[in-house]
């Protein structure tokens, strides 16, 4: 989450935070927006990026806390990655 420099918490991620972004992770950034939580598997699929694409792009989108991730409790070799609400940031 970003702040201003006032504190107040503002919009996680916004289209302006979007076009810093690399194509293959605005596009990853997008199948969850509109798909919902998935695996990198899942993406690789949806979006037809090869796997090592899909894993630079969920690097970038953690690393600029776009999406979130937690280990999937049917295999726990995967992760699965979605895009946190707003209400919930809050809460934390």
């Amino acid at each position: 989450m970003s702040f201003s420099t006032d504190t107040q918490p503002v919009e996680s991620t916004t289209d302006d935070d979007l076009e810093e972004l690399p194509p293959s992770a605005k596009l990853v950034y997008k199948v969850l927006e509109y798909e919902g939580a998935m695996t990198q598997a899942e993406l690789a699929s949806a979006t037809r990026l090869c796997s090592r694409t899909v894993r630079y792009a969920i690097t970038k989108l953690e690393a600029g806390d776009a999406i979130e991730s937690r280990v999937s409790l049917a295999d726990a070799r995967r992760s699965i990655y979605w895009i946190p609400d707003e209400e919930s940031e809050g809460r934390a």
